[in-house]
């Protein structure tokens, strides 16, 4: 898990970075999540504001309790989380990509090929392919 910064509240963040595990396939669906105790010692917080976090992820359909057992990642969350994910991504990302290409009288196949050189460019400094 990655430590938390001061961009935000502590619940959101913790949030968040349950999020991103659920996206990533870290935490699969079925999987049992940290409890708001183990939470709250591992972030150092406290459990009111863990607590917090993981009623920010059942209400977003995330993660759904289980009485007596724990909380755990719902059925289709890693979907619905990701679909959710690429529309904001096309929405922050590719639509003004798209519009400034426009404007500059930039063309699909020249768009594509920007796009092309970037990628690669990427691997080169990742060392992954993209």
């Amino acid at each position: 898990m990655s430590l938390l910064d001061d961009g935000g509240p502590i619940f959101a963040q913790i949030a968040a970075e349950l999020a991103n595990q659920i996206a990533d396939g870290t935490v699969g669906e079925g999987e049992r999540v940290p409890s708001s105790n183990e939470l709250a010692a591992f972030y150092r917080v406290n459990p009111a504001t863990a607590a917090r976090s993981l009623t920010t992820l059942s209400d977003e359909g995330l993660v759904e309790k289980r009485r007596g057992v724990g909380m755990f990642v719902a059925k289709g969350a890693r979907d619905r989380l990701v679909r959710a994910r690429r529309r904001h991504f096309a929405d922050r990302y590719v639509r003004p990509l798209v519009v400034e290409a426009a404007r500059l009288e930039i063309g699909l196949d020249e768009l594509l090929g920007l796009v092309r050189e970037e990628l690669a460019s990427a691997e080169v400094t990742t060392g992954e392919r993209a």
